[in-house]
């Protein structure tokens, strides 16, 4: 039985991963910091699926709790075939902010968690194959503060992954989402009513083209057509013009809104822990 672990997977994006890997008929680890959100999740996959689900109770931002996720993933005795590195949480501090505190945060849960999970997954996983997946941003192509400084990092870190693993059977693929109908949302401050419409895309369909992209071996997935067109524009558009649009996306923001811990990956996504 193929087995996937999935960090922040009790809630947004991560959770559908987790049903849709279920449903496939994967047994699942879910690492998250809330016990109780947990078990709930355990029990309704179990339910809906009748698949094994591991729990692991772990903050990714303490060393020894990511030693310990380390160590599930290393176990001979129990493979993984997919990791998928979605925990995170929006950030609103300013760049300039003499307490630097919520960066050290940040860093610590959506670079060095992923940096070391995704290590491990790497050297675990060859020869025998397997996929990492990223929960990356589209943010990361344009210019909002430190939030889309370490997406852009995190997309950075998966494409030089996928370099290093080229030949071993293991794929690496970056997931960039647009804007994702999900609890993050309330959580980091986003007023969704200034966002349009049609820019909202359901976590079902993120997850469903992320996996197929990784099934299909792509080193980047952003779903949907109409994301996929904008990243372009954003990756070729003169630099002035992303700063521009990056300035009205990050004043569509409330002043009060506070980091989304536990909530999700998107924001133009953030996920949980």
């Amino acid at each position: 039985m193929a087995t996937a672990l999935i960090t922040g997977g009790t809630s947004g994006i991560g959770a559908e991963f987790a049903r849709q890997l279920a449903a496939q008929g994967f047994d699942l680890v879910l690492v998250a910091r809330d016990k109780a959100r947990l078990d709930a999740m355990a029990a309704e996959l179990y339910a809906a699926s009748g698949i094994q689900v591991e729990t692991m109770a772990a903050d990714l931002a303490d060393r020894t709790d990511v030693a310990r996720v380390v160590a599930r993933i290393e176990d001979p005795a129990r493979p993984l075939d997919v990791l998928v590195n979605n925990a995170g949480f929006g950030l609103r501090a300013p760049l300039t902010s003499t307490d630097t505190s919520p960066h050290d945060h940040a860093f610590d849960v959506m670079c060095r968690a992923v940096l070391v999970l995704g290590g491990a997954a790497g050297r675990t996983m060859k020869g025998r194959g397997g996929k990492i997946i990223n929960i990356s941003s589209l943010q990361s192509y344009l210019a909002t503060g430190s939030y889309g400084a370490i997406k852009a990092w995190v997309t950075a870190f998966s494409e030089g992954l996928s370099v290093e693993l080229r030949g071993t059977g293991v794929s690496v693929t970056a997931v960039l989402p647009g804007w994702v109908r999900t609890e993050w949302h309330e959580r980091s401050g986003v007023r969704r009513s200034s966002i349009p419409g049609v820019l909202w895309t359901e976590p079902d369909t993120v997850v469903r083209i992320a996996l197929r992209d990784a099934q299909r071996g792509r080193v980047i997935s952003i779903p949907t057509l109409r994301y996929r067109v904008l990243g372009w524009f954003a990756r070729h558009a003169p630099r002035a013009a992303i700063h521009w649009i990056s300035s009205k996306i990050s004043s569509s923001r409330t002043d009060t809104a506070q980091p989304a811990q536990g909530s999700e990956h998107n924001d133009m996504k953030a996920e949980n822990q």
